[in-house]
């Protein structure tokens, strides 16, 4: 069979690419793992979340149900994946993240302020430092960091999920000079309001929708697959040339002046 050399398959086709998506069996994770799938990588989903993974079917696709909790979790989580995807892998993206504790500095208990940013920082950090070696012996490979909106602004409610998330756009610079030598890209995504469930509270607050839809210039929240298709964009040689940045997709939130 002729090799498809099409412009779009050459810069955006994954075949033959292995990714890990932690987070991979909801939302903009789930979103992810299905766009890598149909760009033909063979992809690895995880979640602690076991009625997710026991309903996962994508093809092209699997899903562990395996709980990002330290250094540990996070190496046993890349050796695991590996195993099942055939090989070391390409893409690594770390999605995975919990809002945490709400309201004012010092409130939160210390123990859920430390989870917070164990899941959404420190595992990012280990498996970027598992995945990297594997990547290096492939000639290259492609890190994605899911941050947040919040990570760019001040946040009055949210602050512990938005220094994790930020700490993220900051390592996604550290590995960009790190790893670049290896031909291994890191960068961030930060999505805006996106329809999920880790959004549903927020989408059920009408007072509050209202508030953001006028600060939002499109007027609208984001889908799960707008994010999916900035981490092709990313994963692929489309993005061959983009290295440690944040690409922020939030349909002009952050840039309006609220009317």
């Amino acid at each position: 069979m002729p090799r498809d050399t099409s412009p779009l398959t050459v810069m955006f086709g994954l075949k033959g690419k292995r990714a890990l998506v932690t987070g991979g069996t909801s939302g903009i994770g789930l979103a992810i793992v299905e766009t890598f799938a149909s760009a033909g990588a063979r992809v690895v989903a995880c979640s602690d979340r076991s009625d997710d993974v026991a309903g996962f079917s994508v093809p092209n696709a699997v899903a562990l149900h395996h709980r990002l909790s330290d250094k540990r979790a996070a190496l046993d989580l890349v050796t695991h994946a590996e195993a099942e995807a055939g090989g070391a892998f390409d893409i690594l993206v770390c999605n995975a993240g919990i809002e945490g504790p709400t309201g004012a500095t010092g409130e939160a208990e210390e123990d859920a302020y430390r989870r917070v940013f164990d899941i959404n920082l420190h595992s990012a950090y280990w498996l970027a430092a598992r995945c990297k070696e594997g990547m290096a012996a492939a000639g290259g490979g492609s890190i994605i960091l899911m941050a947040s909106l919040a990570a760019l602004r001040g946040n009055r409610m949210i602050g512990i999920y938005a220094m994790s998330k930020a700490a993220l756009c900051q390592m996604a610079r550290n590995l960009a000079v790190e790893l670049g030598p290896l031909n291994i890209r890191t960068n961030a995504i930060a999505p805006g309001l996106i329809e999920t469930p880790f959004s549903r509270q927020l989408l059920s607050n009408q007072e509050f929708i209202e508030r953001r839809l006028r600060a939002t210039p499109l007027r609208r929240v984001g889908q799960p697959e707008e994010i999916a298709a900035a981490a092709l964009f990313l994963a692929g040689r489309g993005g061959a040339f983009v290295n440690g940045q944040t690409l922020l997709i939030d349909g002009g939130t952050l840039v309006s002046d609220g009317s």
